[in-house]
C-alpha cells in the first residue's frame, strides 16, 4: 500500500522547504533510513530520512522547487501501483479546502480532529503546539520552562528548554501576549503538535480551548487502531508507538516514547519489566531512568558463560550521518598523510609562563590551534574545498575542533581563528565543548569550517591518522606529548616530543604544498613567541 510522504517541518519556524537535491529517482528501491532528499529551510539544509520501505514512484516536489509544509513530497509503495488519485487528492486534503476527496483518504474520526482544531478563539489568543525541532522528532519533552502562568510574554522570549531526540533545544515565543496555560509540564513529554502552551490578552477566558484541543489527540492516538488503511499510511511518516521485540510467545503491543526507548537501548532494559507511568500506560523517559530491575528481571538478563550473545544496539541518527559522511570522505577522497615529531620543550615553557597569570588558561589544544590558524594564512592552498568545476580557497579561517560525545563526535566551528587569542580560542573551545557534550549547539555553530583539528593526546594516544572531515581539504590529528631520549646539539638529552599527522586530500592539496604547511607549524609550535609577532 503506498505512503505519502508530505514536506516535513525541519525547523520550529519553518513554513515552506525547498528540495535542494533528491538523493533517490523514481523507480530506484527504498529502505527504512535511507535519506531521500537534501532539504533547505529557512535555518539549514538538511537530509530527510525516509521511514518507510518501498520504491520511489512519484516526486512531487522537483529539485530547486519551494513548497508549504505538508504539500506532497513524494510517494513510495510497491511498484507499479496505481498512485493517480493519491498524487491528485493529497496535496489538496493536507493543506488547503475541503473538497471530496476528503472522504476517500480520511476516516471520520480525522475529519473530527481538523474540524475541533479549527475553533475560534478569542482575539488575540494563541495557541502554541509543541514544535518538531528536528527531522527525526516526534515528540518532545519539556526540560524547563522560562515563563509560568501569568507571565508577560514578548517576541523572542524564550518560553521553554526542549528535550528533542537529538539535543535540549530553547523554544522561542513568536507572539506577545501573556502566558495563560502551560499544556505540558516540566518533565513531561507529549507528541509533536500538541498544545504546548496558550497566550493572549491578561485575564482572557480560556476555559475549553484545551479540551477541544486535548480531545482531538486522544482521538489521534487511541483510535490509531480504528483508522483507515489510508490514515495509516500517512501517519507512519512520523510513528507514534514502537513496538518492542520480546519473547517469541509474547506479541504485546508496548508504547513508548522514542526518548525512552533509546535510553532503554543504553541501559540494556527490557521493556517487558518496565510499567508506564504516561498516558495511557505510555512509557516515559523518568520510568526508564527510575526503573530498578527485581530479581526476576536480572535473571531474564542474565547470560550464562560459554554461550554466544550479542547485545543489538539501535544505531542514532547522528551515528548513521557519521558512517554516512565519513566513508564518503574516505572512498571519494583520496587521501595522503604526512607526519612530523614536534619538539615542545619551547611550548612547555612558554605555556607555564603564559598561564602565571590567573585569568589566563591556556591548553596545548589552544596553541596547535592558533597555530594551525596563523599557518593556514600562509598557505592558502590547504584551506580549500574540491568541486567538480572548481577549487575554491577560503578566504576565510574557520577551525573545526572535533568533540567526542556519547553517540559519535561532532565538529563545533571556531570562526575566525586566525584572529583570536589564546585565551579566545581556549575560552570559546571549553564552551563549545561543553555544549557539544550536552547536545545544546546549534546547527550554526557546527557550520562552515575550512580546517579541522582531532586531538586525542589527552588519552595517552601517540599517532593516529584522521579522515577528513568534508568539504575540508585536510585534518591535523594530534597526539600525546611522550619524554622520550632526543639529540640536541649533537648529545643525547631527555625531550619531549609531540608527534602530528596531515591527512590531505589530494584533489587540492599537493604534497609539497602539505608539507609546506606543516614546515610553518612546526615553526609556530616550537617557538610559540613568533605567534605573537
Amino acid at each position: 500500500m503506498a505512503e505519502v510522504i508530505n514536506m516535513p517541518r525541519l525547523s520550529d519556524t519553518m513554513e515552506e522547504g525547498t528540495v535542494a537535491k533528491w538523493l533517490k529517482k523514481v523507480g530506484e528501491k527504498i529502505e527504512e533510513g535511507d535519506i531521500l532528499a537534501e532539504i533547505e529551510t529557512d535555518k539549514a539544509t538538511m537530509e530527510f530520512e525516509s521511514f518507510n520501505e518501498g520504491v520511489l514512484l512519484h516526486i512531487g516536489i522537483e529539485e530547486g522547487e519551494t513548497a508549504l509544509v505538508d504539500k506532497l513530497l513524494c510517494i513510495i509503495g510497491e511498484k507499479g501501483e496505481d498512485i493517480s488519485s493519491l498524487i491528485k487528492g493529497t496535496p489538496d486534503v493536507v493543506v488547503e479546502k475541503n473538497t471530496e476527496t476528503k472522504e476517500e483518504i480520511f476516516s471520520e474520526e480525522i475529519l473530527e480532529i481538523k474540524e475541533s482544531k479549527s475553533i475560534e478563539l478569542p482575539k488575540g489568543v494563541e495557541v502554541i503546539m509543541m514544535p518538531r525541532l528536528s527531522d527525526t522528532m516526534t515528540e518532545g519533552t519539556v526540560a524547563t520552562w522560562n515563563k509560568k502562568e501569568g507571565d508577560a510574554v514578548e517576541e523572542g522570549d524564550i518560553l521553554a528548554e526542549i528535550e528533542t531526540d537529538k539535543a535540549t533545544m530553547e523554544f522561542e515565543s513568536f507572539h506577545t501576549g501573556t502566558l495563560l496555560k502551560i499544556g505540558i509540564a516540566e518533565g513531561e513529554s507529549a507528541l509533536v503538535d500538541t498544545v504546548l502552551a496558550i497566550l493572549g490578552p491578561k485575564g482572557t477566558d480560556v476555559t475549553g480551548i484545551m479540551e477541544s484541543y486535548s480531545s482531538s489527540e486522544t482521538v489521534s492516538e487511541v483510535k490509531e487502531e480504528k483508522a483507515t488503511p489510508a490514515v495509516q499510511e500517512i501517519k507512519k511518516e512520523v510513528p507514534v508507538t514502537v513496538s518492542q521485540p520480546t519473547a517469541a510467545s509474547d506479541n504485546v503491543r508496548v508504547f513508548i516514547s522514542p526518548l525512552a526507548k533509546k535510553l532503554a537501548e543504553e541501559k540494556g532494559i527490557s521493556l517487558k519489566l518496565v510499567k508506564g507511568s504516561g498516558e495511557n500506560g505510555r512509557i516515559i523517559k523518568r520510568d526508564i531512568e527510575n526503573y530498578v530491575p527485581a530479581a526476576s528481571g536480572l535473571s531474564q538478563a542474565y547470560v550464562p558463560v560459554g554461550v554466544e550473545a550479542f547485545e543489538e544496539v539501535k544505531n542514532s541518527q547522528m551515528r548513521k550521518v557519521i558512517a554516512r559522511r565519513l566513508g564518503e570522505s574516505k572512498f571519494m577522497a583520496p587521501h595522503y598523510y604526512l607526519t612530523v615529531e614536534l619538539d615542545m620543550d619551547h611550548a612547555i615553557a612558554a605555556r607555564k609562563a603564559i598561564n602565571t597569570d590567573p585569568n589566563v588558561k591556556v591548553s596545548f589544544n589552544d596553541m596547535i590551534v592558533k597555530a594551525c590558524a596563523m599557518a593556514l594564512r600562509k598557505h592558502p592552498r590547504v584551506n580549500t574545498q574540491w568541486t567538480e568545476a572548481a577549487t575554491l580557497i577560503a578566504k576565510h579561517i574557520h577551525i573545526g575542533v572535533a568533540v567526542a560525545v556519547e553517540d559519535g563526535l561532532l565538529v563545533p566551528v571556531l570562526k575566525f581563528a586566525d584572529q583570536m587569542t589564546f585565551n579566545q580560542i581556549g575560552a570559546s573551545v571549553k564552551d563549545l565543548a561543553g555544549r557539544a557534550r550536552i547536545k545544546k549547539l546549534t546547527p550554526q555553530e557546527m557550520e562552515g569550517s575550512t580546517f579541522t583539528v582531532s586531538n586525542l593526546g589527552m588519552f595517552g594516544i601517540k599517532e593516529f591518522t584522521s579522515i577528513i572531515n568534508q568539504p575540508n581539504s585536510a585534518i591535523l590529528s594530534v597526539g600525546a606529548i611522550v619524554q622520550k631520549p632526543v639529540v640536541k646539539n649533537g648529545q643525547i638529552a631527555v625531550g619531549n616530543t609531540m608527534t602530528v599527522t596531515l591527512a590531505c586530500d589530494h584533489r587540492t592539496v599537493d604534497g609539497a604544498t602539505g608539507a609546506a604547511f606543516l614546515q610553518t607549524l612546526r615553526t609556530f609550535v616550537e617557538n610559540p613567541v613568533t605567534m605573537f609577532v
